[in-house]
């Protein structure tokens, strides 16, 4: 039986704040504004990234993947078990893919993304029992703010492509 969405805890508003810094910070360098933040279970912040595909010429740049490799440096460990992710936009395959070998132990998001998200709008990742590890998936804390930068971003980027 696949694991139920879990229900937003305290805190996790802050949290998912705290990730909309990192994707505002995403859109000042041109890059889409998604923002993650990588936390412990005392609230302490282990890493923070937002996108960086273009800036880095990588496709694996994802905001969620550089703050999981910011808190494994900072842990010396690639195994983040106890661990809660804290992100804009609900995660791809590949990064939710990243998110459970790391052992995260939530997962938390602020917009579904019907278009690439793999914690229900698309596929179910985290509801595949069959892999080795589950993590427990939030959706939809500050979900308004969250998408409202998205498409302000996705606007601006048409106006400005679009001949006058």
């Amino acid at each position: 039986m696949a694991p139920l969405p879990a229900a937003p805890q305290p805190g996790d508003a802050d949290f998912i704040a705290l990730a909309l810094q990192q994707a505002e910070a995403a859109w000042q360098a041109g890059e889409v504004p998604v923002g993650a933040v990588v936390v412990d279970a005392q609230g302490q912040v282990l890493g923070a990234g937002y996108n960086r595909t273009i800036t880095d010429s990588d496709p694996t740049a994802h905001a969620e993947i550089v703050a999981l490799r910011a808190a494994a440096r900072r842990l010396g460990n690639y195994r983040l078990p106890g661990v809660s992710l804290y992100v804009t936009l609900e995660p791809c395959v590949m990064c939710i893919g990243a998110m459970l070998h790391a052992r995260l132990a939530r997962v938390v998001y602020g917009a579904a993304d019907p278009k690439t998200g793999a914690c229900g709008s698309v596929l179910d990742v985290g509801a595949v029992v069959r892999l080795n590890h589950q993590t427990t998936i939030t959706g939809g804390v500050l979900a308004e703010p969250c998408g409202n930068l998205l498409r302000q971003f996705f606007r601006a980027r048409r106006a400005k492509e679009s001949p006058t």
